[in-house]
């Protein structure tokens, strides 16, 4: 039920001024009415509006492919630049050296939607020129490789099964799982012979010219379906060995014995600084497009954005209606419930969701901004309760009070939109017990798919404000 209630307080002011004893001025009290409103008697509206594309630029990395009747059909694979290191391993060794070269993918347990155990099949594929600046989830590789020159292959599920012992006992304790890759040994004495030849040290130093020489790789499905994977870290690394003397003691007589060292580099790594694109192909079901014509949704990667009018107007007129002269404006605040649709492949809400003026939607993302807390404001999924709660709107009131009073207030000043998004954030420590996490960016939601069905009927926004009057 949407209400609005009044809550009075007094407040005594106590004034007195110092004096003797037989000071014929004594102490006054002025006391004040003060009436906090709290009023949530508005209607919101909310329509879902179909989503083509995304920046989906991002060091995540989404690969794979599924299909159901809830969402629909999607698939993703990625190309990808590398930051180098800036020093490989050289003491003593050549090329010759180089045994081995893998590209390892690395995902949290659980950060997939379908089949674990499936198993589907990547390849691998140099690309033979730089990446375009302004990529998104359309991009289409075709352009950027060779079809014909597949540098590598393999199979793999989403579980510790047919890992090698080496690899799944040091990362399944962690809760980690990787895809790992053999790359052409021919691959691995490249890098090293250029790392080695004059200017290499340099070149390894210098991403932008790097990035020249070797562009990337693209790595897309082969085969296989009813997975999609989300790798948070992919790493190059280098084998190497190296035949050394020893010094061993025998029968108390030191001796020189051969010995091989092995050796591992890891040399390449996607990095939040170069571009990493995924590129996504959605389709999305007909009974999914059948609950959007009728209901608000938000559906991501690809999928639905949910428009919503606020009704500033009408916030402005109620508030003008029952505040005074002296008043001030507390805090205005929105919340939604929302719901997962019902589904096969546990496919949840998303984390987050970012509530932003229409107009301002695309340069939101394409300038790298952060919420202002005036057109732009986000909130994180309360699970127990089942909403989304946007606070700190304050301002929002304001400025909508001082439009109408001056040039008048229009739709387009209620016209917002919500979209599924993703937090950059750095922790810092403060003292020995205290830490801070600070957002540093936001993304759009580039990740296994989420969907979110929005229940307007229950939606309430609250706007708070005082107002004072002296008591005669």
């Amino acid at each position: 039920m949407k209400f609005s209630y009044f809550i009075y307080a007094s407040i005594f002011g106590l004034m007195a001024t110092g004096c003797a004893e037989n000071d014929s001025i004594g102490s006054s009290i002025v006391q004040d009415n003060v009436k906090i409103v709290i009023d949530s008697v508005f209607t919101i509206k909310g329509r879902s509006v179909e989503v083509t594309s995304v920046p989906a630029r991002s060091d995540n990395q989404l690969l794979g492919q599924f299909d159901t009747n809830e969402f629909g059909f999607m698939s993703s694979d990625f190309v990808s630049q590398f930051m180098p290191a800036n020093k490989i391993y050289t003491d003593g060794v050549t090329s010759e050296n180089v045994d081995s070269i893998k590209l390892r993918m690395f995902m949290s347990e659980g950060n997939f939607v379908g089949d674990s155990v499936a198993p589907l099949g990547l390849e691998v594929y140099r690309l033979n020129k730089a990446l375009p600046e302004d990529i998104n989830s359309t991009f289409n590789p075709t352009d950027y490789y060779d079809s014909s020159e597949n540098i590598a292959s393999t199979i793999y599920t989403a579980s510790v099964v047919g890992l090698p012992d080496s690899v799944a006992g040091i990362y399944t304790g962690d809760k980690i799982r990787v895809v790992d890759v053999k790359m052409p040994l021919s691959l691995g004495k490249e890098f090293f012979d250029k790392y080695t030849a004059a200017g290499g040290v340099e070149l390894f130093n210098d991403p932008v010219a790097f990035s020249k020489w070797f562009p990337g790789v693209y790595v897309k499905n082969s085969f296989g379906s009813g997975r999609v994977m989300r790798f948070y870290a992919t790493r190059m690394y280098m084998y190497m060995h190296k035949k050394e003397k020893v010094e061993v003691v025998k029968d108390n007589e030191t001796i020189l014995k051969d010995t091989t060292l092995y050796m591992v580099n890891s040399f390449l790594a996607v990095t939040p600084e170069v571009i990493n694109n995924n590129n996504i192909n959605v389709r999305l079901s007909e009974s999914l497009r059948q609950i959007a014509s009728q209901k608000p949704l938000a559906v991501a990667p690809i999928g639905y954005d949910t428009e919503v009018r606020i009704p500033v107007q009408d916030i402005v007129n109620k508030y003008k209606a029952q505040a005074g002269d002296n008043n001030v404006i507390n805090t205005m605040t929105f919340q939604i419930p929302a719901v997962t649709i019902e589904n096969k492949y546990d496919i949840n809400v998303p984390q987050y969701m970012l509530l932003i003026k229409k107009s301002e939607r695309n340069a939101f993302f394409e300038e790298n901004k952060l919420t202002d807390n005036i057109t732009s404001f986000y909130a994180a999924y309360d699970a127990t309760n089942k909403c989304y709660t946007f606070s700190g709107m304050r301002q929002l009131v304001i400025d909508a009070i001082a439009k109408d009073g001056k040039e008048g207030l229009t739709e387009q000043d209620g016209e917002y939109v919500l979209t599924p998004i993703s937090l950059i954030t750095e922790t810092s420590q403060n003292g020995y017990y205290n830490t801070t996490t600070t957002v540093v960016a936001i993304t759009p939601y580039i990740d296994t798919p989420a969907m979110a069905e929005f229940n307007f009927d229950k939606a309430k926004i609250k706007v708070t404000y005082s107002t004072q009057s002296a008591a005669n």
